[in-house]
């Protein structure tokens, strides 16, 4: 049994090896449609798995919509700043019970400690101070875990989402998956943006790479992936 990818990004399946015979005979599919068995992880053209070697040619009549793949549009620049504008936004709320409850006194002592300064605490209570902590805690990894689910079952975070847009593989058009959408497309480069000097300057390369004429940033390049309209 096999699985298709369709030109909407949707898969379909199981079909069997004669219903995709059947299809690409009747123009619905050909080599280049994105497939895998049944068990399988890696999504392959037809032409590239033994048992469809033969089964269409050059020649094989236009696609129909649903089935086959079609040209993946590039997401434009502004609705790709507006979505991780949307994203960050969305922290900021998970974050604010937590901040609301903390109040200003504890900042002010984590910035006089930053500066240097004696922090005074005076005024803060400590079952407060910790249901603060545990409630930012709370909000991060709730939106964190809700964004990795999305990005890796959908290729979109909640601002994609909201914008229609979505993470694919750049060579095949196939979902980006936990690996590539967010382990290498999030996690690498967050952590060398943490690093002294060389985060600052990859932080500011990594966005100018939206200019290429690909609009792919490096964080794109590093995961192999780009951002298309869904």
């Amino acid at each position: 049994m096999f699985t298709i990818l369709g030109g909407d990004g949707k898969e379909y399946g199981p079909a069997t090896l004669a219903q995709i015979r059947a299809w690409v005979a009747s123009g619905r599919a050909n080599l280049d449609t994105q497939a895998k068995l049944a068990g399988d992880t890696e999504w392959r053209r037809l032409g590239e798995i033994p048992e469809f070697n033969g089964t269409a040619d050059a020649n094989t009549p236009p696609p129909l919509d649903g089935a086959a793949p079609v040209e993946l549009v590039p997401a434009d620049r502004g609705r790709r700043l507006l979505a991780m504008i949307i994203d960050r936004l969305l922290e900021g709320l998970a974050a604010l019970p937590g901040l609301l409850l903390l109040g200003p006194v504890f900042f002010r002592a984590v910035v006089d400690s930053a500066q240097g300064h004696t922090p005074d605490f005076n005024g803060i209570e400590a079952g407060g101070m910790l249901l603060g902590v545990a409630l930012l805690g709370i909000g991060g990894l709730a939106l964190t875990i809700t964004q990795v689910v999305m990005i890796s079952t959908r290729g979109q975070s909640l601002g994609k989402r909201f914008l229609g847009l979505r993470i694919v593989r750049f060579g095949t058009g196939a979902p980006a998956g936990f690996a590539h959408g967010w382990l290498l497309r999030s996690v690498v480069p967050g952590v060398i943006s943490f690093i002294p000097w060389i985060g600052f300057v990859f932080v500011i390369v990594n966005y100018s790479f939206i200019f290429r004429e690909d609009r792919r940033c490096l964080h794109d390049l590093i995961a192999d992936t780009r951002v298309v309209k869904a």
